[in-house]
């Protein structure tokens, strides 16, 4: 049976994509949203939890709270670990896994956190049942988080498991992919109104390709991944569950008629993008998918065609040099300016000169975090000069 009991959770996001966090949390009606740093508060049942898993495509890790309480020292901590019952998570012979953050506090190693709290968790078992619970860090029936930020103790679960953007969709890699969220975030922070043609001419594993399509069918990131953290939960009702991602299939629309079109200059990513967009459901032979090898300066942009164009470029951390990348930059600004006015644009840009070389200043410019990279999302309608 789902459980009622309602709990306060946080979606975690990448740093600059909290308003999109938000705006997808209010459209799915979950309930007390509250935009923090790094994610959103929210109330959740364990149907809403579900839910947030299943239907957010911008987070990264739904957490569920289970207490706060005040530890400055070990014995604190493993008293406030050990009030909760893990059995409600747990089996005596199941797997855990402990991840602490720990900031301004008496308690200041992580590590010796980490085996307080899994000693009390493991300490309840052994007691109750004379067996305990193994670490796993891989593939773990739970995952536990501590939070201690100035002795003060956030005690939680985590419901996604592994993260989120591991959609399940992505069988080829690809060279340095784009994290499936932030493909998301391209298409989500845009005007796009889903009909029109969406570009990537430096279309790599087609993450952006992929995930417009997902949104463009109104398909679930979570429907293509195998897994959630809390189907190994204690007491989860598999049959209601299966239930509910049935229901989500079946709210899944076609393709239609619409366009994605990439291009690359390696064939081999072509191919990528073909594997993944069947993994994600998608037919790579449709009429409306058109993938091509060639130079993204050198890709057809037609008049009036006022499509979407989102994309990656290479921005120097892992490909390319910035120094050698401007001319590049300069030249699809020019090319975009001449060939793509009225063109919807996102592109990600993880250099401040890259950004200026596309000389696009009627783009706006909002920060994001892209892993440890200092990036930028520049969108808007391309003007004439």
């Amino acid at each position: 049976m789902v459980s009622r009991e309602r709990r306060i959770c946080f979606a975690t996001c990448a740093p600059g994509l909290e308003p999109l966090l938000h705006a997808e949390m209010d459209g799915l009606r979950l309930a007390k949203v509250e935009r923090q740093v790094g994610g959103c508060y929210f109330e959740a049942d364990e149907a809403d939890i579900w839910r947030a898993n299943m239907g957010l495509r911008t987070a990264v890790r739904v957490l569920v709270r289970l207490s706060r309480f005040e530890a400055t020292d070990g014995d604190a901590l493993y008293a406030g670990v050990m009030a909760q019952d893990w059995s409600r998570f747990l089996g005596p012979e199941g797997t855990l896994r402990v991840d602490a953050k720990v900031k301004f506090s008496k308690l200041d190693h992580t590590q010796f956190v980490e085996q307080r709290v899994k000693d009390a968790i493991v300490d309840q078992f052994l007691k109750a049942h004379g067996v305990r619970p193994s670490v796993d860090k891989l593939e773990p029936d739970l995952r536990v988080g501590i939070h201690l930020y100035k002795d003060r103790v956030t005690l939680q679960v985590d419901s996604s498991g592994h993260s989120l953007h591991r959609r399940g969709w992505r069988r080829a890699q690809g060279i340095a992919p784009l994290a499936e969220t932030l493909g998301a975030a391209l298409v989500m922070s845009s005007n796009w109104n889903r009909r029109a043609p969406v570009l990537d001419p430096f279309v790599g594993s087609g993450t952006v390709l992929v995930e417009a399509a997902l949104i463009a069918t109104g398909r679930a990131p979570g429907l293509t991944r195998p897994r959630f953290g809390f189907e190994a939960w204690q007491g989860h009702d598999a049959t209601a569950f299966e239930a509910y991602r049935a229901e989500l299939a079946g709210d899944v629309r076609p393709l239609g008629k619409l366009r994605l079109v990439g291009c690359d200059l390696d064939p081999a990513r072509l191919d990528d993008v073909r594997t993944n967009l069947a993994a994600a459901g998608l037919d790579p032979e449709s009429k409306g998918v058109d993938l091509s090898e060639g130079n993204a300066l050198d890709m057809e942009l037609k008049p009036g065609w006022n499509a979407f164009l989102a994309t990656n470029p290479p921005y120097g951390q892992r490909l390319g040099d910035v120094a050698e990348l401007v001319p590049l930059f300069q030249h699809l600004g020019h090319k975009w300016r001449e060939e793509a006015a009225g063109y919807e644009l996102s592109v990600l840009s993880g250099d401040t000169k890259l950004a200026d070389a596309l000389a696009l200043p009627e783009l706006a410019r909002t920060p994001i975090l892209n892993g440890s990279i200092e990036c930028e999302r520049l969108g808007g309608v391309v003007t004439e000069r």
